[in-house]
């Protein structure tokens, strides 16, 4: 079966950290971080339903600008989520700007902010383009298991994580996958249609047995149109598990996270996960709140992950990066470590990246 989404570190593991995922079957695209995004070209951005905002450190959020940039005029509307305070700086960022003509364009922009705290209550606001993007409150509300985003065939989940600031780790979990095997519908003197989409909503849903099914298509000259029990069209499907893909960036390494990290995690097909620096340095990570490659490894092996990415590395290792991929593979340990996947951007690295080293940013 056809994997549903396609998803990709925006930028090279060295550069801000994002993933951009791409759904194959829909119009639409997520993204995890909103750090530089000058290689997601305008009709990616345009794409976007929903972005989600691990923290407001700049390498995490400078990408806001440019994304209001691109979509403003042309866009009609993308939710936005992040940790405790969120709702304020994003209009804060707005309120930067002068926003005197903006209402006259014929496509509304339309943002709606979120943000949660660790007991789950939400706080959200709406900001527009018609009204110079003011602030409008939306209801207070609350999240169940961190539950952010929740649709017939996916739910982003998050859980609140510690990098001295509270800092968001997510979970993008598809659901069931239904597939109409067309030879077996054959068999009993049905056509696809339409209605197929009917039939696997019904299931996903746990239709029951007798629950009728109508089924409707056109061919032969003519239309044609059966109804059927749920039970009788079920040998004509198949299903099959969703995946899984996890993002964390950010975070420090004590009980407390490494017990959220796993818990959130737990048997994710695709781990994003920081490595910023190396265990030999893991006094300076300690200070600096960040992941060794040998942590990452280690909570990626707790969580079961069976394909990890690690991203976020410090300049300092900018000609010693398999190194970092390598110490994670070895914590993974065993026929795990060959999961390790090397960084997949949707652009490539710089040239001489591993000949010049890159400027440090604070924390790194």
């Amino acid at each position: 079966m056809r994997a549903a989404f396609d998803a990709r570190l925006v930028n090279d593991p060295f550069g801000d950290p994002g993933v951009y995922v791409d759904f194959s079957f829909e119009r639409r695209a997520l993204l995890f971080d909103l750090g530089d995004n000058a290689a997601l070209p305008p009709r990616k951005l345009l794409r976007l339903t929903h972005a989600f905002v691990s923290h407001t450190h700049m390498d995490h959020f400078i990408g806001f600008d440019r994304l209001v940039r691109v979509c403003v005029g042309r866009h009609a509307g993308i939710r936005l989520y992040g940790p405790p305070g969120f709702v304020d700086q994003v209009e804060r960022r707005l309120a930067a700007y002068t926003w005197d003509r903006v209402d006259r364009y014929d496509v509304e922009l339309v943002l709606d902010a979120t943000e949660i705290d660790d007991a789950g209550a939400t706080r959200a606001a709406r900001f527009r383009t018609r009204t110079g993007f003011a602030r409008e409150p939306l209801p207070d509300g609350r999240s169940e298991d961190g539950v952010l985003l929740d649709e017939a065939s996916l739910r982003v989940r998050c859980a609140l994580l510690d990098h001295r600031t509270p800092c968001l780790g997510f979970a993008l979990e598809e659901k069931a996958h239904v597939s109409v095997r067309k030879n077996r519908l054959a068999e009993m003197g049905l056509e696809a249609g339409p209605w197929v989409g009917e039939l696997k909503a019904a299931a996903l849903a746990g239709a029951r047995d007798e629950q009728p099914v109508r089924a409707r298509w056109r061919g032969g000259g003519g239309a044609h149109e059966r109804v059927l029990a749920f039970g009788e069209l079920k040998h004509a499907l198949e299903f099959a598990r969703g995946r899984k893909l996890c993002y964390v960036t950010d975070v420090a390494f004590h009980a407390a996270n490494v017990a959220r990290i796993v818990a959130l995690a737990r048997d994710a097909d695709l781990l994003f996960i920081e490595s910023v620096f190396l265990q030999q340095d893991v006094a300076h990570a300690a200070r600096k709140q960040h992941l060794t490659a040998h942590q990452a490894g280690t909570i990626a092996r707790a969580a079961g992950a069976r394909s990890v990415t690690p991203f976020h590395f410090s300049p300092r290792y900018a000609e010693r990066a398999d190194a970092l991929r390598a110490e994670l593979a070895a914590a993974m340990g065993g026929a795990a470590a060959c999961a390790v996947e090397p960084a997949q951007a949707l652009a490539p690295a710089p040239a001489g990246l591993t000949s010049v080293k890159p400027r440090r940013m604070p924390g790194q």
